[in-house]
């Protein structure tokens, strides 16, 4: 099921104001089509996440669009390493192999990128190769909770016990997002400065989850184990990370 936040309609009609202000009815149809194109890229990309998920039996509730991108919601991440990798890495190769498609069948003339709105398929066609693009790469940036910090996660994770490959990747994030709002600050890229709070604050959320999740299935393993008189045959998972 694909659902919109309600801000993206919003956003759809700030698009086609600035196309229509730019080039009339012309700029409007074209701003239209390749924010729908860009954002149908944003729902392959998430079904790559949610095909996968569903291959290792895990239920996807929906796939939110919001005007930061899309969100495919899980009932659970599996625990298994090896699965959060492929399910997490599924999503940028799906844009990537939609940006090496585009790559092979769409020419780039000198000048073509100082087009502020596409007025052929061409160009449409050349926009969506560097979305894909930009997509895929920003998406593998190891800032938890996206894409490259959850492959950093997994990664940690067939090393270490789950809750501390989470407070690491989730420190390597705060450390991105940190040099990364000093940066955009500096270019007075406002927008993007705040993508970086959020992550930062969305990582954090995360791994504090993890943890609560962590001491509830640890008190209930006890609280079995009590009842039932059973001994303790596994480490308990780590909780003060």
């Amino acid at each position: 099921m694909i659902s919109l936040h309600f801000s993206f309609p919003l956003l759809l009609a700030y698009v086609c104001n600035e196309g229509w202000e730019k080039a009339g009815v012309a700029g409007l149809w074209w701003s239209a089509a390749i924010f729908l194109a860009v954002f149908t890229c944003v729902v392959l990309h998430e079904l790559g996440h949610s095909l996968t998920a569903r291959r290792f039996g895990v239920r996807v509730r929906r796939i939110l669009l919001t005007p930061l991108g899309g969100i495919a919601e899980f009932d659970a991440i599996p625990r298994k390493p090896v699965q959060e990798l492929l399910i997490t890495i599924a999503g940028p190769a799906v844009n990537f192999a939609i940006a090496a498609a585009l790559w092979c069948v769409v020419s780039f003339p000198d000048g073509w990128d100082d087009v502020s709105i596409p007025s052929s398929v061409g160009d449409l066609s050349r926009y969506l190769f560097v979305a894909n693009l930009v997509m895929g790469i920003f998406n593998m940036i190891p800032a938890f909770p996206m894409d490259g910090g959850r492959i950093l996660r997994a990664l940690l994770a067939m090393r270490l016990p789950y809750l501390r490959a989470t407070y690491w990747a989730v420190t390597v994030a705060k450390v991105v997002t940190v040099v990364g709002f000093a940066v955009t600050i500096y270019l007075e890229m406002y927008l993007t400065a705040a993508i970086c709070v959020l992550i930062f604050l969305f990582g954090e959320a995360e791994y504090r989850a993890v943890k609560r999740r962590e001491i509830d299935e640890a008190r209930l393993k006890e609280a079995l184990d009590r009842l039932y008189g059973r001994p303790t045959t596994e480490e308990p998972p780590i909780i003060n990370g």
